[in-house]
């Protein structure tokens, strides 16, 4: 019984401390400042924005009428000869990064000729590596945008209008989710994939949007039935005033947090396409097409399967880890650690406030 009663102390101590930190504070403040204390989230953003810069930044790029040179000296074209010195056992094209400092034994820490090694024809690895990286990136960001679309305005109309409106779009989402992904990925990758990466993430978009909108759908209809909506009709708002400016702002947390996680499974998704055969086609390249294409010398050059594979579980994880601070972030009902330092800072107040 005493115990029951300790607990029950330190549970109104935690959320008054709590209530103190919000007060005064709108729900975007609360949001953003529940995120930035998520230490994963934020350690993920800077990383993967890091990746986004370095992959981005590598090679030579034509945006419109402006040619960025990149600062690798490589390309996917060049054909430069196969290195012979770093190898041993016979093997060609071995990476030349060194990352174990002299003082240690190594060679110090440098990139080499070809850090990354070179393929079966005297390709550098690191540019094919830095391609790839960046058509998994186009494709992951393009598919989440357009599924993020379609899924909300599809759950948000059935939600919200219900009856034979809700019973004809999610029929038609039944219909989508019970052929498997895998399968209309290949179908659309066999017909467009020689059109380039940007149509096969457009078409791929195109089917990834029904988990996002039955998300959606559950969110509106639960929504819809709040005081505000009905304050906002009786106030004369139409209905797509209803839906853009009461409902919407309100459901967004469920809506970032699902296409963040959308993302991470549409680099696998693409990796997986790739890797048989229906994803990024030749000459262009991806990261699951580079896994595909040298998957049998990983038992005698295994570094041609390794850095492909590091960059797609480094991407996707890292979105995972930022849709895991978003919904920490958006959802009232996840309590937040109270450390030692928030106890002190507590009492201080208390304390000042008292003196007054």
């Amino acid at each position: 019984m005493i115990f029951s009663k300790k607990k029950n102390v330190e549970a109104l101590e935690e959320t008054s401390i709590i209530n103190k930190e919000i007060e005064g504070l709108s729900q975007g403040q609360i949001v953003r400042r529940r995120f930035f204390r998520h230490k994963g989230a934020m350690i993920s953003i800077i990383f993967l924005a890091s990746i986004i810069v370095f992959v981005y930044s590598s090679l030579k790029m034509k945006i419109f009428s402006f040619t960025y040179p990149g600062w690798w000296k490589y390309t996917i074209e060049d054909l430069p000869p196969l290195e012979l010195g770093a190898c041993k056992d016979g093997l060609v094209g071995c990476p030349t990064l060194s990352l174990r400092p002299e003082f240690l034994g190594g060679n110090g820490i440098s990139l080499g000729e070809h850090p990354f090694g070179q393929d079966d024809i005297g390709r550098d690895y690191f540019a094919l590596v830095m391609r790839g990286a960046q058509r998994s990136l186009m494709v992951t960001f393009v598919i989440g945008f357009i599924g993020g679309t379609i899924g909300t305005v599809v759950g948000a109309i059935s939600g919200f209008y219900r009856g034979i409106v809700d019973s004809v779009l999610m029929r038609f989402t039944d219909f989508i989710i019970t052929i498997p992904t895998i399968i209309i990925g290949s179908v659309i990758g066999f017909h467009f994939g020689n059109l380039g990466v940007g149509f096969l993430a457009f078409y791929l978009g195109l089917f990834a949007w029904t988990g996002l909108s039955r998300l959606v759908r559950g969110e509106f209809l639960t929504l819809r039935e709040r005081e505000f909506v009905d304050a906002a009709r009786v106030a004369g708002a139409t209905n797509r005033r209803i839906i853009f400016k009461h409902i919407l702002p309100n459901a967004v947390g469920i809506i970032i947090v699902s296409v963040t996680l959308l993302m991470s499974g549409a680099i696998l998704l693409e990796t997986a396409l790739s890797y048989l055969g229906f994803g990024v086609v030749s000459p262009d390249v991806s990261l699951g097409s580079l896994i595909s294409q040298y998957q049998e010398s990983f038992t005698t050059r295994p570094w041609l399967f390794w850095y492909p594979g590091l960059f797609i579980i480094s991407i996707a994880l890292s979105i995972n880890f930022i849709g895991d601070g978003l919904r920490d972030a958006f959802d009232p009902r996840q309590r937040r650690r109270i450390t030692k330092k928030d106890r002190e800072r507590a009492v201080r107040l208390k304390r000042e406030a008292a003196q007054k």
